[in-house]
Order: structure tokens, then sequence, then C-alpha cells
């Protein structure tokens, strides 16, 4: 997005790819309290508000594109200053010391450590394959209509770059905490220069349950967790600690991620196909029924053992290289099961297959 562009909104129907799912901003809405009230509102508005942004960026990916003047890693850190004006500031770029600001160095960091993942394990140069610039920006607000800004309660790829708000401090702290979720935000990137699956129903659960695999996948490679013994949360970091709530979503456990919540209800994830959510909400489900292959994948990594990004993580990442555009969980389900056989065996095959049976494909 070129500099100094502010998200309006727009008519375009495509759904936001944000780390927090409109059921979760919708349960907000209905809250008690005013001010959580208000904030959700405008939240929902913001994220119409750039629709338009990511429906082109879906269809033209590469004309979003940032190269690299290097051809290396590239990172540039942008200061929004409260506002929903992208990028901002620049406050630290490649190389560049660390800045006093907090959020700048984590959204550095995080994103360094994701395109070092990439890299490092499948040869990735960047999220294009070719370079890119991996650009955030910290502080992002969201406007009110009145002409104030409210701290964002989220993040999101928007096919350029990264935005990251600073929560509001009751239900969310700020979104750069956490690594897995950077790492998830910058997978839509890899994904839309890959398969670039729709956004809607079971491809654009696909869509999310990659952004989930890779972004839990790069904190547990960072970490060195091997998949027994490894946290599968989303998003722990950003949630302000409550008995209600662990996590955005639970990968091993779907529907579990927070129960009974004052302010968030029940986390609505299905583990298993006979659940499957077939409603219109959340693109028809993209968030929800991401929970069905994020079962399947965390059941398959532990039985293959050891570090989940190296035989599981590679066995999903070559299918995200093969899915086409409208791809379904049973293709997924298939390509996986196939790869697995061609590069690690029989046993892996097996391994794959007996865990997507166990959510019912």
């Amino acid at each position: 997005m070129p500099n100094g562009v502010r998200l309006e909104p727009a008519g375009c129907r495509r759904p936001l790819q944000c780390i927090v799912p409109p059921y979760m901003v919708e349960a907000m809405a209905h809250c008690t309290d005013p001010a959580i009230r208000e904030g959700a509102l405008v939240a929902l508005a913001h994220c119409a508000a750039v629709r338009a942004v990511r429906d082109f960026a879906a269809r033209m990916p590469t004309m979003m594109v940032a190269a690299s003047p290097t051809g290396r890693k590239h990172r540039l850190v942008y200061d929004a200053r409260g506002k929903d004006i992208l990028p901002g500031k620049l406050v630290r770029g490649e190389g560049e010391p660390k800045a006093t600001d907090t959020a700048v160095n984590e959204a550095y960091d995080f994103s360094g450590d994701t395109f070092d993942f990439f890299h490092s394990l499948f040869g990735r140069n960047s999220l294009d394959d070719a370079g890119m610039s991996l650009i955030s920006s910290v502080h992002v607000g969201e406007a009110d209509g009145r002409d104030r800004y409210l701290p964002m309660n989220n993040a999101f790829w928007d096919g350029s770059q990264m935005a990251y708000g600073d929560g509001d401090g009751t239900v969310f702290r700020g979104f750069t905490r956490s690594l897995d979720v950077v790492a998830h935000e910058l997978t839509h990137g890899v994904q839309a220069f890959t398969s670039n699956l729709v956004y809607r129903g079971q491809s654009g659960a696909i869509n999310e349950h990659f952004a989930d695999v890779f972004g839990v996948l790069v904190r547990q490679w960072r970490r060195k967790e091997p998949a027994e013994t490894a946290s599968w949360l989303v998003g722990t970091e950003v949630l302000v600690p409550a008995d209600t709530r662990r996590g955005i979503r639970d990968m091993e456990h779907p529907g579990t991620a927070y129960r009974d919540d004052p302010v968030l209800g029940s986390d609505p994830q299905p583990a298993h196909m006979k659940a499957i959510y077939t409603g219109p909400a959340d693109a028809g489900g993209v968030h929800i029924n991401s929970g069905i292959p994020n079962r399947a994948f965390v059941l398959a990594a532990k039985s293959l053992g050891g570090n989940a990004w190296e035989t599981a993580g590679g066995i999903w990442y070559e299918a995200m290289l093969q899915l086409s555009r409208t791809s379904q969980f049973e293709d997924l389900a298939r390509i996986t099961a196939q790869v697995a056989a061609d590069r690690f065996g029989a046993a892996a095959r097996k391994a794959v297959r007996a865990a997507w049976k166990k959510v019912g494909l």
C-alpha cells in the first residue's frame, strides 16, 4: 500500500484476514461494558473499510509487492501513531539498531523470525519467494467517525504489509507481543503467492488453517519445542489473562480456547466434520471450521513425532504449493497423504491418513 493511504469504506464484501475472527468481535459488541461495546462496533466498521484492498490484493498479489533493494531479508517498521493511515512514519529499517519502542522491536524481530523459518527450512526468499520487503505498521488505530481513534483490537495482513493494533488493555494487549500472531498473518502473504485460496467456505478455512499451522510452527521452531510437548494455542500473549480464556484458538482441542467468557462467550470451533458450520457468517466459517484441519495437523504431527516443523511442516508446506484456489478439505487430506508417502514413506502416509480420519475425513 502506498505511503499515506487511508483505508476508506468500500462496497466489496471480501472479509479481511485478521487474527481476531469476526465472531469474537461481534461477541464484544454485545458486552455490557460500554467501552468494550463501542470499540467492537468501531472494529467491525474498520474491517469493512479495508475489504476492497484485500480483494484487490487477492486477485492481483504481484501488484502489491514492495521489492527488497538487496533481494535478501529486508524489514521496514512504521509507526501509525494511533491512526489508520498506513504505513505511517518509518522508525526502523533493516540492520538498524533497536528502537526504544517495544512494539517496533517485536514487529522487526518476529517478522525476521518468520523470514528465517521459511528460508532455512524451505529455501523460500520472503513471502513471494522473490525477496519481498516485510513491511509492518505498529500502533494502528481505528477511526470512530467522530474525529477520534481507538486502539485496534486486531492484527491483519492487507496484501502488501502487516498492521498491528495495541489492544484495548481490557480484553486484548498489543498484537506484536505474539510471535505466532505475526507469523500467522505473514503466512497469509506466503499463501497468497502459492495456492492463493479463495477466502470463503472450506477453501477459506484451509487458508486460515495454513496461517495457524505455520504461525505456531515458527514459534515452536524458534523455541525448539517438539510436537509432543509444545503448545498448540494461537494468540495467548495478546489476550489479557483470565480464567475463562487461554488463546484465540486451540489447534489441538478446537472449541476450548475460551469458554463462558463474560466478554468473548465460548469458542465455536468444531473438531470434527459432523459438527462443521455451514452458515453464512465468518465468510462461510473460514475461522470457525479451520479447527477441523487444525486438529488433523496436530494429530499427524504428534504421530509422526519429533519436531513438527520438520516432517509434518514439510508435508503441509508442499501441500500449500499444490492446492488450487478452490480446494476443499478432502483435497487437502488427499494431497497431504500423497506428499507424506512420496517424501517420507508408507508409515508417514498412514499417520496422516489416520489423523484425517479422526476428524471425519
